[in-house]
C-alpha cells in the first residue's frame, strides 16, 4: 500500500514570498547565519495541520472532508508579520490579519483528518508561523528575530486550503531540502 507524507497549509502568493525573501536576505550576513539551514521559497508556507504518512485508501474521504472544511471557512486577509523562534532551533516569520479565521481553518483541517481516520496528535492552540531557518544545535536566534520584528508584509486575501505532499531529502546529500507539491487545493467559502 502506498503512503504519502501530507500536511494542510495556507500558501502565501509569490509577491509576498519575494518581499519576505528581500527582508530575510540581510539576515544571512549576521553572525551564526552560516550554521542555520535556511528554507527555500518553495518551503515557505503556513502549515495548518501535519497529517503524517497517509495511506492511499484514506485519500478520497480525506479530500471530501477537507473540501467541506474549506467551503465552511470564509476567505480571510493575511500578511507575513514579524518573527519569532521555537527555542534555539527554529526561526520563523509570523502572521497578521484575520488570525481567528486562520485558527478556525487549522482546527477544521485537523478535525477533517481525524474524522478520515488519521491518528492526529492532540490539537494545541495553533501558532501561525512560516519557518525561515532551522538549527541542528541550540543557537542564539535573538538577533535574527530582532532584525525582523518590525517586518510588515503585503496584505493578501487567503482564498484556498492546500493539501501538500512533502518528500524528505535524501540522507547524506549536502544542502538537500524537502520538496513540496500541492496535491489538491480547495477554495474557501464556496
Amino acid at each position: 500500500m502506498s503512503r504519502t507524507r501530507l500536511f494542510t497549509a495556507v500558501l502565501p502568493p509569490d509577491p509576498a514570498l519575494r518581499e519576505l525573501r528581500r527582508a530575510v536576505a540581510p539576515l544571512h550576513a549576521l553572525p551564526g547565519a552560516d550554521a542555520l539551514r535556511w528554507t527555500g521559497p518553495a518551503a515557505r508556507h503556513f502549515t495548518l495541520a501535519f497529517l503524517g504518512n497517509v495511506d492511499e485508501e484514506v485519500l478520497p474521504d480525506l479530500y471530501s472532508r477537507l473540501e467541506r472544511a474549506a467551503h465552511r471557512t470564509p476567505a480571510f486577509p493575511l500578511r507575513v508579520h514579524g518573527a519569532g523562534r521555537f527555542g534555539g532551533r527554529v526561526l520563523w516569520a509570523g502572521a497578521a490579519g484575520d488570525l481567528d479565521t486562520m485558527r478556525l481553518l487549522a482546527e477544521r483541517a485537523h478535525a477533517a483528518a481525524r474524522r478520515a481516520g488519521l491518528p492526529m496528535e492532540e490539537h494545541r492552540r495553533y501558532t501561525p508561523h512560516l519557518t525561515l531557518a532551522r538549527s541542528r544545535d541550540e543557537a542564539d536566534l535573538a538577533p535574527f528575530t530582532a532584525a525582523l520584528e518590525g517586518f510588515e508584509g503585503m496584505r493578501w486575501e487567503t482564498g484556498e486550503l492546500s493539501l501538500v505532499r512533502s518528500d524528505l531529502p535524501v540522507d547524506g546529500v549536502p544542502g538537500a531540502q524537502p520538496r513540496y507539491e500541492v496535491v489538491r487545493a480547495w477554495p474557501l467559502g464556496r
